[in-house]
């Protein structure tokens, strides 16, 4: 080397120092070599700028040179002894080559190849033409042209590299190498790779092991953005359009992907990077004019050095193998997991070979991995009494719930819309036209209701059905997984069967025999099929991984918002929950709570809960209807919970008899006894004794609605209480089956056969009540009080509307105005918590008083076409509407009923009201957010880049 400019970005270690110690062992003084440190933020292109201007000022050779070679290094890379004068060697033997780069391989293992010369997809991806993890044996040592090679090792004419305008400053740390090998080969110039030059590369930058105010934390970001500035810079006129919308489209397709396989960063880095320079097209512009002043060679020959058309498609498909391939791993992966488990409650640690898992199916002990043994999984499955056991229950059931089958209504259940865009629209509004206008929100649970009806091509009625259909064996499924994670955190051993069944089937008939499900109260029956998934996903909070704790935090948020959708109270039950325990882990081991992994999962749970129900949440507390938060979905009813409902799990007088829940209350007691499961015990009991002081506080509540005044619903607490009570039997019994393992006395053991009579009660009379009693609210007709005519009018319009009056003037009054398809699913909230108009309550009273034809234009200023006085329709009040010019005579389904029609202009703006962009920004949000969290919540099938792992 003749001269040696040495530029450092002030470095954290002691660079400057060893590189000045090494040219001073290298013999070369101040006049051949300078050292000099500039800003961290200085770019690799910048500091080769410098770098040469540093050694133009150093002495020339006496004679001077023909033709300046200039040896580009990093401070990651590391050259082998003989690699400069191998360069120089191949520069002799192709005179006619002005970009030459060594062979690349990994520091520190030495012998896997990184890089052997570089190309660029279409997709713009960075080429190597090497298998992932290939190692050097030579199979590549052969002297080729290539569209470029990396600047750790590039060796270039200064001519050259003058000529081009250097290395590009819109590339600051990446893809600089590709962008200037390309313009070199655009503008004539030729490049080789010599794979006989070696140079050791630890590629810190890529890998992230060294942060530069130019990385930062975004790396792929940086990759990203230089891949895409790179290929629109250089790629021809002629294709420049469909290179344009292909890296646009395939851009948003990696997000997508990345998002697939939990990568949110990357996925985050991506769009940042497409934003940024399809966002910029001036910029692009701007470097394709000075990369076409400079074009001298041949398009044809650039072409053949960029890889082929066909390779992205190639990578695709690598990519979806991997995915397979990833998720089968750790499908694998769960039931090695569950096999180890059952091995260790046989007693047999370590892994279940094969004999041994026939062995077990032939014994009917294989409960739960799908095995196939000899006699096949037909033969397998009625010999396991477990498995009979619970498809049955679900048959039964599903025959108990036929009244669920096609459309129902009554109690809490109001019509179904008539197509899925209803849903759609009715979340996506901020405004309502429902009665006299509201911005009250809908309820949260409208867009699972949309998407659900979506994915079932528009059958609205299916998904209220199948909800009411589903809830009991989606409960009873929820109760035998948590009881089996239960089961192993108090025992090792694990529960028994038996006592998982008979726990999973009393509590998925909670929202039977309380009475939920016979009312119509489907905001009640899917919290109780919730809450048991949401408790298992918790429990995932305890667990020794971190990444598992995190993803359970992501779980239960999305399952804590999915059950606060249908009850608030679910949400507010769960941040005091929270707040219980990290304050009682506060006091017994203050030392869990200095680790942001341990407490964090559940705060986040809670706290990511409000923000995926946003578009719900605040605009209800801005509207001052802050007390839909105490009540559930559905139609207003009235709960008739007393102290012993509460102590006997009923909401009303349609549940189960009585007697069922005081069985299991006192087997709930009984189970205080043994001390083996004492402690467990006694904290169901605890959070059973929480639900109970808040559902009795709440039960002295009313909340001053503005159509009547209520109690908050206190069908969740009824869940809880009940849910609890059977998880502190299953842990009681599990303690009397350990004892009499052991041989006790005859007398212990009758008295366990009694109890056990006693606890099958519970799950076998509720099956059997369930199947017999013919009693529900959805079986109830509803009235028509409004003539179909009328209906059908209104369906034309929103101006169409029918103002309904019930009652007497001795009685009072009451009114509403049905609109549309009248009154829908979703739509019995939005209408319970909508302000009073008090213009209109006025005129109202005057039309059933003292009515006037200002009273009639008034209404029909309010879009309404029609007045209905329901049966039996007070004498007083017709006469007085008979007599009102400007309502015409209109006939009704039933002579007791009456009805007019409004002769006056009907305004079709009445209820129109002003949208909110706030509110749309929310809903916004809250689509981003549920897509993050759904990602998050999901397996890991991607193992993210190891940071420093090979350096």
């Amino acid at each position: 080397m003749d001269r040696v400019a040495a530029v450092d970005t002030t470095s954290r270690d002691d660079s400057v120092d060893l590189v000045r110690d090494a040219l001073d062992r290298a013999g070369l003084d101040a006049s051949h070599a300078v050292v000099e440190v500039v800003p961290g933020s200085t770019s690799y292109p910048a500091a080769v700028r410098h770098g040469l201007a540093l050694a133009a000022a150093l002495p020339t050779p006496a004679g001077g040179v023909d033709d300046e070679w200039i040896w580009l290094l990093h401070d990651d890379s590391n050259p082998a002894p003989t690699a400069l004068a191998e360069l120089l060697a191949a520069a002799d033997a192709h005179p006619d080559a002005d970009v030459l780069g060594p062979k690349l391989r990994e520091w520190p293992s030495l012998r896997r190849l990184l890089e052997v010369g570089l190309t660029i997809t279409g997709t713009g991806r960075r080429e190597t033409g090497l298998e992932r993890g290939e190692y050097d044996q030579g199979q590549h040592d052969a002297v080729r042209e290539v569209l470029a090679v990396n600047t750790a090792g590039m060796l270039v004419r200064r001519r050259v590299l003058e000529s081009l305008g250097g290395l590009d400053e819109e590339l600051p740390i990446f893809g600089n190498d590709i962008d200037f090998g390309w313009r070199a080969a655009l503008a004539g110039h030729r490049t080789l790779v010599v794979p006989q030059a070696v140079v050791f590369h630890a590629e810190a930058a890529h890998r992230g092991t060294r942060r530069t105010p130019l990385t930062g934390r975004h790396t792929h970001y940086q990759e990203r953005r230089a891949a895409l500035f790179t290929s629109l810079a250089n790629v021809s006129s002629r294709g420049l359009a469909w290179q344009y919308v292909r890296l646009l489209v395939g851009s948003l397709l990696r997000v997508v992907g990345f998002l697939a396989v939990r990568s949110v960063g990357e996925a985050l880095d991506e769009l940042a990077a497409v934003l940024s320079v399809h966002g910029r097209p001036g910029q692009v512009r701007a470097a394709r004019r000075e990369r076409a002043a400079r074009r001298r060679g041949d398009p044809a020959r650039v072409r053949r050095l960029l890889a082929p058309a066909w390779l992205p498609y190639r990578h695709g498909l690598d990519f979806v193998t991997d995915l397979a391939s990833a998720a089968t791993n750790q499908a694998a992966d769960v039931a090695e997991r569950r096999r180890i488990a059952r091995a260790a409650e046989a007693g047999q640690p370590g892994l279940v070979t094969r004999p041994e898992r026939r062995a077990a199916a032939a014994a009917g002990e294989d409960d739960e991995d799908a095995y196939l043994t000899d006699t096949g999984l037909v033969a397998r499955f009625f010999t396991n009494p477990v498995a009979v056991v619970l498809v049955l229950f679900g048959v039964l059931a599903l025959l108990a719930g036929r009244e669920a089958f096609g459309s129902i209504t009554g109690g809490a259940l109001s019509p179904v819309p008539a197509t899925a865009g209803d849903w759609w629209g009715l979340h996506a509004s901020t405004w309502h036209p429902l009665g006299t206008g509201t911005d009250v929100p809908a309820p949260a649970y409208v867009l699972a209701f949309a998407l659900a009806a979506t994915v079932l091509l528009g059958h609205t009625g299916a998904v209220v059905s199948g909800l009411m259909l589903l809830a009991v064996p989606v409960a009873a499924w929820g109760a035998w997984r948590l009881l089996k994670v239960v089961g192993r955190l108090v025992d090792p051993l694990g529960l028994p069967r038996w006592l998982v069944v008979w726990g999973a089937l009393a509590y998925a008939l909670v929202p039977v025999t309380s009475g939920a499900w016979a009312e119509g109260r489907f905001g009640t029956v899917a919290v109780a099929a919730l809450l048991p998934w949401a408790a298992h996903a918790a429990l995932g909070f305890v667990d020794p991984d971190r990444d598992r704790r995190w993803r359970a935090a992501w779980r239960t948020a999305l399952l804590l918002a999915l059950s606060a959708a249908f009850v608030p109270g679910v949400w507010l039950f769960a941040v005091l929950a929270t707040a219980v325990v990290l304050g009682s882990a506060a006091v017994i081991a203050p030392r869990l709570l200095r680790e942001r992994d341990s407490w964090g999962p559940p705060v986040v749970a809670v706290v990511a809960t409000p923000v995926l129900l946003a578009p719900w949440l605040v605009p209800l507390l801005t509207t001052g209807s802050a007390s839909g938060l105490l009540l559930e979905a559905g139609r207003l009813t009235v709960d008739q919970v007393t102290f012993g409902g509460l102590l006997t799990g009923r909401l009303n007088d349609l549940g189960a008899p009585w007697w069922l829940g005081v069985v299991l209350g006192l087997l709930a007691v009984v189970a205080l006894v043994p001390r083996r499961t004492r402690v467990p015990v006694v904290i169901c009991w605890l959070v059973a004794l929480a639900a109970a002081v808040v559902s009795g506080v709440l039960s002295h509540v009313t909340l001053d609605l503005p159509a009547v005044s209520t109690r908050p619903s206190l069908g969740l607490f009824v869940v809880i209480l009940q849910g609890t009570s059977i998880v502190a039997v299953v842990l009681g019994a599990d303690a009397y089956l350990r004892r009499l393992a052991d041989h006790h006395p005859w007398w212990q053991r009758g008295l366990a056969t009694a109890l056990a009579l006693v606890a099958a009660a519970v799950p076998v009379g509720g099956l059997g009540w369930w199947l017999t009693t013919p009693d529900n609210a959805m079986t109830q007709e509803a009235e028509q009080t409004v003539p179909v005519y009328m209906q059908q009018s209104s369906l034309t319009g929103q101006e169409h509307g029918v103002l309904v009056l019930d009652g007497s003037v001795d009685d009072g009054i009451t009114y509403r105005i049905r609109r549309d398809d009248g009154t829908t699913v979703g739509e019995d909230e939005i209408l319970t918590l909508a302000d009073e108009d008090a213009d209109l309550t006025s005129e109202v009273r005057a039309l059933v008083s003292t009515p006037t034809p200002a009273v009639v234009a008034a209404l029909g200023a309010r879009g309404v076409e029609y007045v209905v006085l329901s049966s039996p329709a007070d004498g007083r009040v017709s006469a007085l509407l008979d007599a009102t010019a400007g309502l015409e005579q209109a006939s009704a389904e039933d002579r007791t009923t009456r009805a007019w029609r409004v002769d006056r202009p009907l305004d079709p703006a009445a209820v129109d009201g002003d949208g909110s962009w706030w509110r749309t920004a929310l809903l916004v949000l809250q689509g981003i957010v549920i897509v993050l969290v759904l990602v998050l919540a999901a397996p890991t099938v991607r193992q993210r880049r190891e940071r420093g792992s090979d350096v």
